[in-house]
């Protein structure tokens, strides 16, 4: 850390990072995003004169290396995150890169030793771990609440992708790391490591999907249409091994992704104990079921704050309050912050990616290499 009276934020990328990061920092106290940049430099300017931003780089390595900045926060496509980590790390910066971590786990290994090797604070933006909702049931799954775990689902639904007739973007390019598994699975997987703690993902099995499979490309191109490489919805069964959460049996689990399916959004995790069940909405909104009652029953959680600026919704009130302990693990000098994803997190769940992507290609269940 320098010797400032503030910790310097750098912004690579202009999309969530104008809508949810820059606002989350933000409101912490003692801090200034002092620089940003984009792959398209009019949209990082733009972002810059909305937040006072004084720097705006030509080139990402510019928000590296400027001075004032402490910690690089890494808002891109995950094909960008490991050079840009690794030149992050080589110059002494603390990092906060955007999940998925990268394209495999031959990045992620190579992003989690240079993190090692650096001493220094990096971090993934796992932010609903800091979602208060979560974090209840976290805690009334290590006091025994609903008994050793035996099954778990989460289902994920919205149609943000499911018009046709949305331009092409690296999303829709599987070669940038776009896809439904990468973006929502690594969340998902993620979840399940950290409350399920001390288990293990012993086999997945994989259906990835591609229901859109052209999209109008930009404007510059004349709008003739190009193909789809990435998945718009995946379909996962997990087995489960080891720690002390689980029932004698082991655990399954159920993963159902979708970006085109419309109706109400949702975005809900339900884990199924001997003795009961734990229920967590997208918002944080947490809920019990005891065995036999045949019902849910709210449990009294606080929705957690959300920084001036967002939309209201689960990412946002957890980023807001991971943002804060960022700022104060960097204030204090320290490397870690509790309860948030390491890069060894990171590298654990795409080692699992990695083995779904395997599976759908064989259509045969895979196992996770290296864990």
């Amino acid at each position: 850390m320098t010797n400032r009276n503030s910790i310097g934020i750098g912004m690579i990328g202009s999309g969530f990072a104008r809508s949810t990061q820059i606002p989350g920092f933000r409101a912490c106290e003692g801090v200034r995003v002092v620089a940003i940049a984009s792959a398209r430099r009019e949209r990082a300017a733009a972002v810059a004169r909305e937040f006072e931003i004084p720097f705006v780089g030509s080139d990402w390595r510019e928000v590296v290396e400027h001075a004032d900045v402490d910690l690089v926060s890494i808002v891109t496509p995950p094909s960008t995150h490991l050079e840009m980590t690794l030149h992050a790390l080589a110059h002494g910066k603390a990092v906060l890169c955007e999940k998925p971590m990268a394209m495999d786990a031959a990045e992620t290994g190579e992003m989690r030793r240079a993190a090692d090797a650096s001493g220094t604070l990096a971090l993934l933006d796992h932010e609903l771990r800091f979602l208060e909702g979560r974090r209840r049931a976290r805690e009334m799954l290590r006091a025994g609440e609903i008994g050793r775990v035996r099954h778990a689902s989460v289902i994920y639904r919205a149609d943000s992708r499911a018009d046709a007739g949305r331009i092409w973007d690296w999303w829709s390019d599987a070669s940038k790391g776009g896809g439904a598994l990468g973006a929502i699975g690594s969340h998902v997987l993620d979840g399940f490591h950290w409350l399920l703690e001390g288990a293990q993902i012993a086999r997945v099995f994989c259906q990835l999907s591609t229901h859109v499979a052209a999209r109008p490309a930009a404007a510059a191109e004349s709008g003739a249409l190009r193909p789809v490489t990435s998945d718009d919805a995946a379909n996962l069964i997990l087995n489960f091994s080891g720690g002390e959460l689980l029932a004698e049996t082991g655990a399954t689990a159920g993963v159902s992704m979708s970006f085109v399916e419309a109706g109400e959004p949702s975005h809900r995790l339900e884990i199924f104990g001997e003795r009961g069940a734990l229920r967590v909405e997208s918002d944080g909104a947490l809920w019990h079921a005891e065995l036999g009652a045949g019902a849910w029953r709210r449990v009294d959680v606080a929705p957690g704050e959300l920084a001036p600026g967002m939309h209201d919704n689960g990412w946002a009130r957890g980023f807001t309050r991971f943002a804060r302990e960022i700022v104060r693990a960097l204030s204090e000098g320290r490397h870690t912050v509790a309860d948030a994803a390491t890069f060894a997190d990171g590298h654990r769940t795409q080692l699992v990616l990695d083995a779904a992507r395997r599976s759908h290609l064989s259509g045969s269940w895979a196992t996770p290499e290296g864990i």
